[in-house]
């Protein structure tokens, strides 16, 4: 395989709760061409989830939607949640890479419409949940996960009050499931009482800088802290929250370095 596999364990299930593996990926920004990466994809399926969580960037190409189910095909038996980020609305267009270390004013660059409501009815009619802006409680090995979501905030289409509120008292655990971790949405989901969060976006800062046997991003293109950009963290007074690296990049800055393609295992277990 040509990625890592990133594996975590999070202490915020009941007491005698089981485990439960939650498969988590993103930013797969797929072509019809990029086979490797296709590949890869469909060999998540051996990880043996109980729960796949898209944190979005699925597409890269007009033609990519049937690419993405071809890729999912055996995860998409499995329970899966899902919300969408900027590159499924839009194609990639070139930029400069360096602005991404620049400071962000807002400005987006944004190619020709993608087929994203094709891709949203086909992973629904499959049984998928959309949490573009949407709360659902679904029950994993006997455990009732709260999961609410939001559109894509670098994009600003976020409204986190249309699913905003403390937790609904039968659920046992409850996750917020975003694309770009934006500041605004870890407040407001951590406040709400959120155990978990769950996002992507970053590309984990795609080019990393060597630091003491470890490495340091750059960026990670929103206001996230660059020292959050991959990976499992957590600050003071917030809810836990778990970056992916992803799999893929636009079609026109494909380099990685000290980055390389990631997917997750987030175990989430009891709390003692």
């Amino acid at each position: 395989m040509s990625y890592q596999l990133r594996e975590v364990s999070v202490p915020v299930l009941p007491a005698g709760a089981p485990s439960i593996r939650v498969l988590h990926f993103s930013d797969l920004h797929l072509t019809p061409k990029r086979k490797v990466e296709i590949a890869d994809i469909k060999s998540f399926a051996e990880l043996k989830p109980d729960l796949v969580i898209s944190t979005g960037d699925f597409l890269a190409h007009q033609g990519a939607v049937p690419v993405v189910l071809e890729a999912l095909h055996e995860l998409l038996d499995l329970p899966g949640l899902f919300v969408f980020g900027s590159n499924d609305y839009y194609a990639p267009k070139p930029k400069n890479p360096l602005k991404y270390l620049l400071k962000d004013h807002g400005k987006r660059v944004l190619g020709e419409e993608l087929p994203w409501r094709g891709l949203s009815q086909s992973l629904t009619d499959l049984g998928w949940i959309d949490l573009n802006h949407h709360k659902e409680i679904i029950e994993i090995k006997g455990v009732k996960i709260e999961a609410r979501g939001t559109d894509d905030a670098h994009l600003e289409r976020d409204d986190y009050e249309l699913v905003s509120g403390a937790p609904a008292k039968k659920a046992d655990v409850a996750i917020g499931v975003t694309h770009a971790p934006y500041m605004r949405l870890i407040n407001a989901m951590s406040a709400d009482n959120l155990d978990l969060i769950f996002a992507g976006h970053t590309h984990g800062g795609q080019v990393r800088w060597p630091w003491f046997g470890e490495s340091k991003a750059l960026t990670t293109n929103c206001d996230l802290p660059n020292w959050r950009a991959r990976g499992l963290t957590r600050d003071e007074n917030e809810a836990w929250l778990h970056v992916s690296a992803g799999m893929g990049t636009s079609p026109f800055a494909r380099i990685r370095v000290a980055s390389p393609p990631e997917v997750s295992i987030v175990t989430l277990e009891a709390a003692f």
